[in-house]
């Protein structure tokens, strides 16, 4: 398991980029006190998702407004049609670790 974020950095409904490590970027969200793990580039614009916004469980991209479910990395809506990586994640004394070796998805992913 890698270390992201501190839990309290992230608010609810909010989304944080994280670069563990010299790693690729992964966007941290925290949704109904739940924390999710994806990859941070949008597989349609290869913009940060971590500038865009939440809605739902929804990690929307601030290009074209490409939607992914953050559970699965799953494409909700156009432009968006390849899924993102999401990760496992687990929260240990308040500090948010996820395991980067790990899709959760078991589909083929872009980026």
């Amino acid at each position: 398991m890698t270390r992201l974020i501190a839990a309290d950095e992230v608010p609810e409904g909010a989304v944080r980029r994280v670069r563990p490590n010299g790693l690729e970027a992964v966007a941290v969200c925290r949704i109904d006190g739940t924390f999710f793990a994806t990859q941070d580039r949008c597989s349609h614009a290869k913009a940060s998702l971590s500038e865009g916004w939440v809605e739902g469980h929804d990690l929307c991209c601030p290009v074209h407004d490409g939607r992914f479910d953050v559970r699965d990395g799953r494409p909700m809506c156009f432009p968006a049609t390849d899924p993102i990586r999401t990760f496992p994640v687990q929260v240990v004394d308040g500090v948010v670790f996820a395991d980067l070796r790990a899709a959760r998805t078991d589909q083929e992913v872009s980026g």
